[in-house]
């Protein structure tokens, strides 16, 4: 069974082409997630498990939940990061969730794939070409995960070197409590109410209080699938995105229409 997380498109895109080559089920976690809904999940066949990278690691709502979510039938256990270049730890992290949870780490592959974060400045925009280029490698690389999977073999993973570990483990959360704050968020005039942003946000941080979302606590994930899929564009984060184009996968599906 594939399970996976995705924000934007990408990962969805990932997960699904692996179940179509190697005919399995995919299985989208977000709701689970958002009920807190840790009933076992099983399969007959290895589990493949698909996610994003953020601040160099698997989302951390992720991997708590893989953690606290008993995962029954195969012992064997796959995963796949998608990133806009860098996966940091995350394999490393996938073999201890694996260990500990009694399944049998078959490795991981990391992809790199159009970068979705523009709520920094950090990060220039990708231009379309390259954001094409980008698929287009990703979907060859599929090719041979999932032969590789099929085969029953292991995946090849990147050396994750020790000091990549005793960076990521305490930057990562100090990162995420003092730069992923929600109150640079807003809805301008064009907001129509849909509530799609709310309904997607894994970590329920958005309300809809008279129309228009609002997001409450301190910091969140900032998977970007509130302001990246808002079907009118009407989220901002602050002034930084109010020039950038948004990201989703599936406006440049077309790169894939010959396969």
């Amino acid at each position: 069974m594939i399970l996976y997380f995705s924000a934007t498109g990408n990962t969805r895109f990932v997960a699904l082409q692996l179940a179509e080559r190697l005919g399995d089920e995919a299985l989208d976690l977000l709701d689970r997630i958002k009920r807190d809904d840790h009933s076992p999940i099983h399969s007959d066949r290895p589990f493949v498990i698909c996610a994003p990278t953020y601040v160099c690691e698997m989302p951390r709502f992720f991997a708590d939940y893989l953690r606290k979510t008993p995962l029954t039938g195969s012992a064997a256990a796959y995963f796949i990061f998608t990133s806009g270049g860098y996966c940091g730890i995350s394999g490393t992290l996938a073999r201890s969730i694996a260990g500990k949870k009694g399944l049998r780490y078959m490795g991981c592959a990391e992809l790199t794939m159009p970068r979705n974060y523009i709520v920094t400045d950090h990060y220039p925009e990708l231009e379309k070409p390259e954001i094409e280029r980008r698929i287009r490698a990703c979907a060859e690389a599929l090719e041979g995960i999932a032969g590789a999977i099929g085969r029953a073999e292991r995946l090849k993973s990147r050396h994750v070197w020790l000091f990549e570990v005793a960076v990521t483990l305490p930057f990562n959360p100090v990162w995420c409590r003092l730069k992923q704050g929600v109150s640079s968020f807003q809805a301008t005039d064009k907001c129509v109410g849909c509530g799609k942003c709310a309904r997607l946000c894994p970590l329920n941080r958005i309300e809809i209080v008279d129309g228009r979302p609002v997001w409450h606590g301190k910091s969140c994930a900032h998977c970007m699938s509130c302001i990246q899929n808002c079907p009118v564009g009407a989220i901002e984060y602050g002034q930084i995105t109010q020039k950038k184009n948004r990201y989703r996968f599936e406006k440049y599906r077309y790169v894939l229409k010959d396969r």
